[in-house]
């Protein structure tokens, strides 16, 4: 599963996705949204995305690390538009037989998407607001 959202995260169906009788690991990264950044009060965040290329970015991510690593599955949903605090941003999910596969599968995921995936951040304080440079910050 690869997925563009604009409603909530549903992450129980996301690992369900990834489960499978042979793993004997399943590894999760809930990406948050936090209260503060750049010693400012956060109020809520905002992403953007070009979808398909976004999802075309994250395949390749998913394909690089069934490369590398010996994975049952692996999930990938991030989320666009208005987020508030404690909403999920991005969940990915990782299921392989030994757990070090998977974790070093799923920080792969969170690292490159956060470099390579045209989705950006606009992070909405108290007194203003600024976009994040960088893809998927």
């Amino acid at each position: 599963m690869i997925q563009i959202v604009e409603g909530k995260i549903n992450r129980e169906e996301i690992v369900k996705s990834v489960s499978t009788a042979q793993s004997g690991a399943i590894v999760t990264f809930d990406g948050t949204v936090r209260n503060h950044a750049r010693g400012k009060r956060v109020t809520h965040l905002y992403y953007e995305a070009f979808p398909e290329m976004a999802t075309r970015e994250l395949e390749k991510i998913r394909t690089q690390a069934i490369r590398r690593w010996t994975l049952n599955g692996m999930a990938i949903v991030h989320r666009i538009g208005r987020m508030e605090i404690g909403e999920s941003s991005v969940f990915i999910v990782v299921s392989a037989a030994h757990r070090g596969d998977a974790f070093e599968a799923c920080e792969f995921a969170i690292d490159t998407l956060k470099t390579t995936v045209p989705i950006w951040k606009k992070e909405h304080y108290q007194d203003g607001e600024v976009w994040i440079e960088g893809c998927g910050q």
